[in-house]
C-alpha cells in the first residue's frame, strides 16, 4: 500500500536486456517512473533470458502492489527489412520463436512515445523473432520472408517467461544495430553501434509513459 493513502502501490516495471553495454545505456534517468523500476541484465541467449526473468518474477506480485510486474525486453537487434538502418527503432507487436508467440501490449502508445523522445529516428512496428544464434545472410532473408521485421536472441524468451509467471503486460522495443545493408561484419559497424547505443539511452521516458498508461483505471 502507498503510505498514508491505503491505496495499492504502483505495480513495478522490469526492463530486461542481455548485454552490459545495453544496461549501461539504460542506467540513470530512472526519475519520473510511475513505480519501482528494475533494469535486469539477463545474459545472452534465450536460455539465459528465461532463467533470469523467471528468477526475477518468482513469487508473483509484490506485496501491497497494484498488480503484476510489467516487463519490457529491450536492447539491440538485427533488422531484416531492406531499408532499415542502425539507430532505427523496432516496436514489436508480437514476439515469435519455435516455442510460440507472445502478444505485446500498448504497441501504438509505445511507438507514439518513442517518436516523441526520439523524433529523428525511424520507428518500425511488427513481429520480432527470436533465435538461439546470431543470424546472418540468407537466414535473415528467410525470416523476413516469413513476416519478421527484426531478430534478436532474448526478447521472445523474455516475454514468454514473463507471461508464464503470471498475467501481465509485456512489450519489446529494440534498436537496430545492423541491417541488410549494414551487417556487423562490414566497415561502418562501429559507427552503427555508437548510433544504436545513443538511441537506446533515450528510450526510458517512453517506457515510463507506457507503464504509467497501464496503471490508469479502465473506463
Amino acid at each position: 500500500m502507498t503510505a498514508g493513502t491505503g491505496t495499492p502501490a504502483p505495480a513495478p516495471l522490469l526492463i530486461a536486456c542481455a548485454l552490459g553495454i545495453e544496461r549501461l545505456a539504460l542506467r540513470g534517468g530512472l526519475g519520473g517512473a510511475a513505480g519501482p523500476v528494475t533494469v535486469l541484465r539477463t545474459g545472452m541467449g534465450p536460455q539465459a533470458a528465461e532463467r533470469a526473468v523467471t528468477r526475477a518474477l518468482d513469487g508473483g506480485a509484490p506485496p501491497g502492489s497494484g498488480g503484476e510486474t510489467a516487463v519490457i525486453a529491450t536492447g539491440f537487434c538485427a533488422g531484416l527489412a531492406p531499408g532499415m538502418h542502425p539507430g532505427d527503432l523496432v516496436v514489436a507487436d508480437e514476439t515469435r520463436d519455435p516455442a510460440g508467440r507472445t502478444e505485446c501490449a500498448g504497441v501504438e502508445l509505445l511507438a507514439k512515445e518513442l517518436a516523441r523522445v526520439a523524433p529523428r529516428r525511424v520507428i518500425h512496428t511488427g513481429p520480432l523473432v527470436g533465435s538461439d544464434h546470431v543470424v546472418r545472410g540468407a537466414e535473415r532473408g528467410a525470416l523476413h520472408a516469413a513476416g519478421a521485421l527484426a531478430v534478436d536472441m532474448e526478447s521472445a524468451a523474455t516475454l514468454r517467461s514473463a507471461v508464464r509467471a503470471g498475467a501481465r503486460p509485456v512489450a519489446a522495443v529494440r534498436v537496430v544495430v545492423d541491417a541488410p545493408e549494414h551487417e556487423l561484419v562490414r566497415i561502418g559497424t562501429l559507427r552503427g553501434g555508437i548510433s544504436a547505443f545513443r538511441v537506446l539511452r533515450t528510450v526510458l521516458p517512453a517506457f515510463f509513459e507506457w507503464h504509467r498508461s497501464l496503471l490508469l483505471p479502465r473506463r
